[in-house]
């Protein structure tokens, strides 16, 4: 249970993550064509840190699970 809640949560956070960074041309507060105001530097730094920091997490984490998924058959064929 705690793992899906952890999953579920990363997931979440690489999905805000990617809305931080469509959110300024999406909402439109970023002119187009014209300089990058600050918010909409700030949105792409913050959604980048966080969609990149929360995929590595997922990434890590399937990591891990296959790994467990290999010594349980390995584990299953030695027996």
């Amino acid at each position: 249970m705690k793992a899906k809640l952890g999953v579920s949560a990363l997931v979440l956070l690489f999905l805000g993550g990617l809305w931080l960074i469509a959110a300024p041309f999406a909402v439109g507060y970023q002119p187009r064509g014209g300089a990058y105001v600050d918010a909409t530097i700030n949105d792409l730094w913050l959604g980048g840190l966080l969609a990149g920091v929360s995929f590595v997490a997922l990434v890590v984490y399937a990591a891990d699970a296959l790994r467990e998924l290999a010594n349980r058959g390995k584990h299953v064929a030695d027996a």
